[in-house]
């Protein structure tokens, strides 16, 4: 049986809440977007239910504790359906049982869910370090991001806390949504256009005037403090592998 849900995460805790309303527990949680065509194959659409959602949420953290709880939710922005796949099982057994060591390692299940969400927190770091903001000519920065993995909210806080006085957007176009910072609040939002940009430079921004005038003195200073007899590229890719690139002024 193939549950449908919204995409969000409390669509895939109702998807649990589902499993056991149901006795379906070999189900396979999945987006309409990557279901492939199977016509043996039962669906069934599951609708988002908050209530239904927090009730899944709130029993996981009495048995595992939050920040246990949390693995779940970052295995879930792996936004891999193989991956949620895994996740879902856990959970399934972690209320059959009533208990579930999620430290154990020796257990393939578990040891998959954590290197799961090492390559998260991987992607994670790299986005604090190499998102780049440009200037509009309305005073917002924007930075168009294309992450393996879903990310963005979980690097909100940090820029936030880093750029508490400027307002600006995070916008992940692999996704189609992003954050807007107001200077008060962050909001999510969202395009309803489906058109999927191949390069983030595509992307039309109305630079400030002095924008470019910015850029092009990084590019001077980045170029002038470069020792050409000192170039280690093997060590630089490791540290700033090649798909990064896109995004920092000084490789464009």
């Amino acid at each position: 049986m193939d549950y449908i849900f919204d995409g969000s995460y409390s669509g895939y805790l109702c998807c649990v809440f589902e499993a056991f309303e149901r006795k379906e527990f070999d189900s396979i949680p999945t987006t309409e977007k990557p279901m492939e065509i199977n016509i043996f194959s039962e669906k069934r659409q599951v609708h988002t239910d908050v209530k239904k959602a927090m009730r899944i949420l709130v029993g996981m953290e009495k048995i595992l504790g939050a920040q246990e709880t949390k693995i779940f939710y970052h295995n879930f922005l792996s936004d891999n359906q193989s991956e949620w796949l895994n996740g879902f099982r856990l959970i399934i057994e972690l209320f059959r049982r009533g208990k579930l060591d999620i430290r154990n390692y020796g257990y393939p299940p578990v040891l998959r869910i954590h290197q799961t969400i090492k390559k998260i927190s991987r992607e994670r770091h790299r986005m604090k370090a190499f998102i780049r903001f440009v200037k509009s000519n309305d005073d917002l920065y924007t930075a168009i991001v294309d992450p393996d993995f879903n990310v963005i909210p979980l690097v909100v806080d940090f820029f936030k806390n880093r750029f508490a006085d400027q307002c600006w957007l995070i916008y992940d176009i692999r996704r189609n949504y992003g954050f807007h910072y107001d200077g008060k609040n962050i909001l999510e939002v969202s395009n309803n256009n489906t058109h999927e940009v191949q390069d983030p430079y595509q992307l039309e921004v109305d630079l400030d005037p002095q924008e470019k005038d910015y850029q092009h003195l990084w590019k001077t200073y980045f170029k002038s403090t470069s020792i050409e007899s000192r170039k280690n590229l093997k060590l630089h890719l490791r540290h700033v592998p090649k798909r990064y690139w896109k995004y920092l002024v000084e490789k464009q």
